[in-house]
Formats: C-alpha cells, sequence, structure tokens
C-alpha cells in the first residue's frame, strides 16, 4: 500500500515540487495551502507523514504541530525558511520529528521522509504495556497514561520516556539519548534533551522516576 504524505505549504511551486519528488518515489500526497486546511485535514485522515511549513495564512505551521498533537502522533517535518536555531528548538518541541531548512536536497527530504515513516512504524510495532507506579504505557498505541488518565505526551517525549524505561537503572548520558531519540537528523544542540526532560518530569508529576546524574545524563529508577 502507498505511504501517504500531507504538505501543508502556501508557496504552491515549492509544494508541488516536494509532491513530484515524493510520488516519483512510491508516495501519495495531498496538498494543502493552508494552516487551518492543514491540520483539518491531518486530523479527518490517516497520514504517514506531514511535511509542515511554518509561515501560513490562516494559522502558523507552529500551532498547527500543537493542535495536532493533541490528538495524534503522526510524523511530522518541519521545511521552512526560517533557520534560526531558536525556531528548531520550538518546532521540536513542540512534537514535530525533523525539520529542515530551505532550500533543500529534494533527495535529503526523500530520505528523511523514508527514515521517520520506517522509525515511527517500527516503534509503534511493539505490543507492550509497561507499567511503574500509577502510570501506564501501550507501547502499540504509543500512548501514556496517568492513573487511568491520558497524558498528552509529544512523540520526542514518549521517545525519550520509553527509551528511559527500557533502560531502568542505567545512567543514560545526554549526548546519546540526543542521538537515540533524534537520530540522523539531529539539529541544534543536546539542550533540547534538558528541555524535553523536564516536561516529561512536569507531566509524570509524583510519579516521576527520572533522576539527573550531574555532569553525566539521566537515570530511571523503578
Amino acid at each position: 500500500m502507498m505511504k501517504k504524505i500531507l504538505i501543508v505549504e502556501d508557496d504552491t511551486a515549492i509544494a508541488e515540487l516536494e509532491r513530484d519528488y515524493l510520488e516519483l518515489n512510491g508516495f501519495e500526497c495531498s496538498i494543502a495551502e493552508r494552516g487551518t486546511k492543514g491540520l483539518e485535514a491531518a486530523l479527518e485522515n490517516d497520514y504517514d507523514l506531514i511535511l509542515l511549513d511554518i509561515m501560513l495564512p490562516g494559522m502558523d505551521g507552529f500551532e498547527v504541530c500543537s493542535k495536532l498533537r493533541e490528538k495524534k502522533q503522526t510524523p511530522v517535518i518541519f521545511l521552512s525558511a526560517k533557520s534560526d536555531d531558536i525556531d528548531k528548538i520550538r518546532g521540536l518541541g513542540l512534537g514535530a520529528d525533523d525539520y529542515m531548512t530551505k532550500p533543500f536536497s529534494p533527495n535529503e527530504l526523500v530520505a528523511r521522509v523514508k527514515a521517520h515513516i520506517s522509525r515511527y512504524e517500527r516503534l509503534s510495532g511493539q505490543d507492550e504495556i509497561i507499567n511503574f507506579g500509577k502510570v501506564s504505557i501501550n507501547t502499540d498505541a504509543r500512548r501514556v497514561f496517568i492513573d487511568g488518565k491520558e497524558a498528552p505526551f509529544t512523540a520526542k517525549e514518549y521517545d525519550l520516556l520509553l527509551y528511559l524505561v527500557k533502560n531502568k537503572g542505567k545512567t543514560v548520558p545526554k549526548e546519546v539519548l540526543f542521538d537515540k531519540i533524534w537520530g540522523f537528523e539531529a539539529i541544534g544542540d543536546i539542550s533540547t534533551v534538558t528541555v524535553h526532560i523536564q516536561r516529561i518530569r512536569d507531566k509524570l508529576g509524583d510519579e516521576n522516576r527520572i533522576q539527573t546524574v550531574w555532569g553525566v545524563g539521566y537515570r530511571f529508577t523503578m
């Protein structure tokens, strides 16, 4: 079955270029030219990945990503002319899986799309329930429940938590977390790990079991 990609981009020429390269590589593509339309399409359909511009009419890409993450964990790649690290960190912090700066290589775009879809499918295919305290992690659905109520974890927050839980008792350096979770598309610096860890702790509340090992990284204790 062909993988479905949603392109949310208001520049018709860029959107069509992305579509053409992806379709040549066996993907089925849809285009939305406004942020509101893109969010509506993303929520109503099951896409395998979303390519999301930041500067969009109606609703910018940051808001689209934030609202999408309240409902779905579909992989998101930001494609933007904004190259500042603060924008990259903000986008990743909102739950995006990657950030590419325009202009970009179409071949690199296709490679990253394939890599993110493959990674998402691999992680989603692990049917397992992990419990600690009042927390339950459903690795099949990629959902986290605290005291029976679902907690809104972004894709990267979920991946970080799951990695630490599966390596419980071990001290994991920040550099390792950055490499394992962000992979080859790692952008910015490892300070984003600290930001994500703090958000995870806030969401876990009294059930937080992530310890800081000063000067090294983090350790999850059962």
